[in-house]
């Protein structure tokens, strides 16, 4: 008899989509939309941001039956997982290559699948993490197998309640390939990557530099080709850092020097002791000090970079580091960067600021006039004195659903129909949210929350619905011959 597994195997010889097809076969198809629809609003939904999680939001919808979904990005069209082949610089993802990804919960439509269908089952053993190239195949498969459209050129400009309306909704004014044109959603989720909650993090010292093109952080494009020959700094000692360095080095960089604060390479991975399931599955049901205690921790520990991405820059003798090492000024001197270091003067052609993001939803554009209504951790949770940290206050405190809540109760209840997934969230859910191990919990929890939020707005027309007339299968006459007719049964 032929097993499940060798059939298995025979149909992704002749189809490497065999498995997955399969899956979505054996799964059915996926429910009608059942949210009612309303006059004046053009979608239940509105994804900005049309990278893994924005991807993992369309395909978790659909599944929920909530239809009229739009993914929104301001890449230019056709990007194709731009952000892992443009701006991350590493060569394996950071995580697991285990966890649980887009696929949620269904292994045919995951990483290891896919890569085993194309490679085989051994040389997915082989690899320890994901390579970072093979992820961004993986996500435009996902996208396009999966058929989920993502407008690209597409960028929010502004996010804007309409209040008093029958129905709450959104008012989004978009500019699509530089032409604006507004649209409405009754909920936004904001998939929009690191900076979603904020803004990339340059420090003050470096502002004559990027104005004099001189300087850029990792978030950006940049030119790594024309820093050969060159003499590169690079401000921070976290992965984005290291990996900027190895890039600008492998592209030929005369030397690149790297700049910590710290006295040491943070290299503690704190997060990795409450990865266990009760904690991790249970997290937003921690107090907040708990919950502030572990986002502390990690901020006083730092950012670990992988081994392998030390390791990158380490086989360069033209790479140097410096611990305990902050710039205090830096000028432009000749067309090069001088910096005040330690008491000395170093001169560079060119400075990346691996430095990180800034969380403030009022540094950016599309939020700038929602942001004074949102709760802040600042102002839900006072911590003792020796546990201040104003970075972390200023992060949104999110509900279970990863919604906004209302700084002042009652001054902006439309809050709770947008929804965060990017790293803006950490404090309250204990993971970057918009990383890979973000998918499997919280990606399902904000669905089932929207899916709740639309069935109880619409709830009189889903009353209606449910109280009415249903169709008969069969009348009398199909069970009519069966009937006793009272003739006498025989007694033995």
């Amino acid at each position: 008899m032929t097993d499940l597994s060798s059939l298995a195997q025979a149909g992704a010889a002749a189809d490497p989509d065999f498995l997955a097809r399969e899956t979505l076969r054996l799964i059915g198809p996926a429910p009608d939309d059942w949210v009612p629809a309303h006059a004046g609003i053009d979608h239940n939904v509105a994804i900005v941001g049309g990278g893994q999680s924005g991807s993992a939001y369309a395909f978790a919808l659909r599944r929920a039956g909530i239809g009229r979904v739009t993914v929104l990005d301001a890449a230019p069209d056709g990007a194709r997982a731009g952000v892992w082949r443009e701006r991350a610089r590493m060569q394996k993802l950071r995580t697991p290559k285990n966890l649980v990804g887009p696929e949620l919960g269904l292994p045919a439509l995951g990483f290891q699948a896919w890569y085993e269908a194309r490679h085989g089952a051994q040389a997915y053993a082989a690899i320890d993490r994901i390579p970072r190239l093979a992820w961004a195949d993986y996500l435009d498969w996902f996208r396009s197998f999966l058929g989920i459209d993502v407008r690209y050129g597409t960028r929010v400009k502004r996010i804007e309640p309409v209040t008093g309306a029958a129905v709450p909704h959104f008012r989004l004014h978009l500019e699509i390939d530089g032409q604006p044109r507004t649209e409405t959603a009754r909920k936004v989720i904001l998939a929009s990557g690191v900076a979603g909650n904020g803004a990339p993090f340059v420090p003050a010292v470096l502002s004559a530099a990027v104005a004099a093109g001189l300087a850029a952080h990792t978030a950006d494009a940049i030119d790594f080709a024309a820093l050969r020959g060159k003499t590169v700094a690079v401000l921070g000692a976290a992965a984005s850092a290291f990996d900027a360095a190895a890039v600008a080095l492998e592209a030929g960089a005369a030397a690149v020097h790297l700049f910590a604060r710290r006295d040491h390479i943070a290299a503690t991975p704190v997060s990795r002791i409450r990865a266990y399931p009760g904690l991790y599955d249970n997290y937003h049901a921690l107090p907040d000090a708990t919950r502030w205690e572990q986002a502390l921790r990690y901020r006083r520990a730092g950012s670990t970079p992988p081994a392998d991405s030390v390791e990158r820059v380490l086989g360069f003798e033209q790479f140097h580091l410096h611990l305990s090492a902050p710039w205090r000024a830096a000028e432009i001197e000749g067309g090069r960067i001088a910096a005040q270091v330690r008491g000395e003067t170093l001169r560079f052609d060119f400075a990346i600021a691996g430095t990180g993001y800034l969380v403030d939803p009022a540094a950016r554009p599309e939020l700038a006039d929602i942001a004074p209504h949102v709760l802040r951790w600042r102002d839900r949770y006072q911590p003792p004195a020796d546990a201040r940290d104003d970075e972390l206050g200023a992060s949104p405190y999110l509900g279970s659903g990863l919604e906004y809540l209302e700084k002042t109760p009652g001054s902006a209840p439309w809050l709770r129909d947008i929804h965060v997934h990017n790293p803006g969230g950490f404090a309250s859910t204990g993971v970057p949210l918009g990383d890979v191990p973000s998918m499997r919990r919280d990606i399902p929890g904000a669905v089932a929350r929207i899916s709740r939020d639309l069935l109880l707005a619409d709830l009189p027309l889903h009353k209606r619905r449910i109280r009415g007339e249903v169709p008969v299968d069969f009348g009398p006459e199909f069970y009519a011959a069966a009937l006793w007719k009272g003739e006498d049964l025989e007694v033995e």
